[in-house]
């Protein structure tokens, strides 16, 4: 088996899942592909809160990967998104 072609970008994961085949070209576990798509079944079920909430949720829990606390919270804070909160300050960067 071929690993995807891709690594980088948002639908990479996406595409291996799919695939069944990891980054390192070696077969997902069938079990672990199973739960995944229950989970994500469920997910699909569950009714939304607004999507400007998501998408504060993802850019901190995105941009925590890649941006440091202090200049995250100030973007958010400019974009007009509540600033970080304590809870996510210790979860993300504690």
């Amino acid at each position: 088996m071929t690993s995807p072609t891709s690594t980088t970008g948002a639908d990479a994961v996406d595409a291996a899942i799919e695939a069944g085949i990891d980054f390192d070209g070696t077969p997902i576990d069938s079990a672990k592909l199973e739960l995944y798509k229950q989970v994500m079944v469920l997910e699909g079920q569950r009714q939304r809160s607004g999507v400007t909430n998501t998408m504060r949720s993802r850019i901190v829990r995105i941009g925590a990967k890649h941006i440091p606390q202090e200049q995250l919270n100030q973007l958010l804070t400019k974009a007009g998104f509540a600033p970080l909160k304590e809870k996510e300050i210790a979860f993300y960067y504690g």
